[in-house]
């Protein structure tokens, strides 16, 4: 088996990084459409470079979006500067595969690492960033009861113009109340 079942919704679930996967995470990371909303779009990406850096992510709290029925990775997502002690952490999300893209997967594996982080890791506040152009996925934060909770101006400039990074987060009970 290549995947193992860690979170599981209706469209996707959430498995442990499967470093057999290398080529397809390179492939995407190369992938002007999907890193320009990552931030990375500056950078190339070799198979050993990515190999090193799926290595690190899969150390943590760092998971493979794969759907559900073709049991294929589409993404990925997790948690980083977990901070146990004041009960935080960062997230980020995903979806290499563009033909997943406006399929509601984003959404709901987002909302299965909340779900894994609320329940399991005892967090109580959850914060992302994302690029102002970056519509899409910050529709997808709002669906799941993310906050606008600030703006940094002129953060990146992409085709010349400059845009603004968006600074959003989900409480605990916010969650749990937009889930019911």
């Amino acid at each position: 088996m290549k995947y193992f079942r860690k979170m599981t919704g209706e469209l996707c679930y959430l498995s442990p990084i499967n470093m057999d996967d290398v080529l397809i995470y390179t492939k995407w990371m190369n992938d002007l459409d999907v890193t320009k909303n990552l931030g990375n779009y500056r950078y190339n990406f070799s198979i050993s470079g990515e190999k090193e850096a799926l290595e690190k992510l899969a150390k943590d709290h760092n998971y493979a979006i794969i759907d559900l029925i073709k049991d294929e990775v589409i993404g990925n997502c997790g948690f980083f500067k977990l901070d146990h002690l004041e009960r935080n952490a960062e997230c980020g999300i995903f979806i290499g595969n563009k033909e997943y893209w406006n399929k509601g997967y984003g959404t709901e594996a987002l909302t299965l690492l909340l779900s894994y982080g609320f329940d399991y890791l005892n967090l109580r506040n959850v914060m992302l960033k994302v690029f102002s152009f970056n519509e899409r996925a910050i529709a997808s934060y709002k669906k799941i009861g993310f906050k606008v909770i600030g703006i940094r101006r002129k953060t990146a400039t992409l085709n010349g113009v400059e845009y603004d990074d968006v600074y959003m987060d989900i409480l605990d009970e916010e969650f749990r109340k937009s889930r019911k």
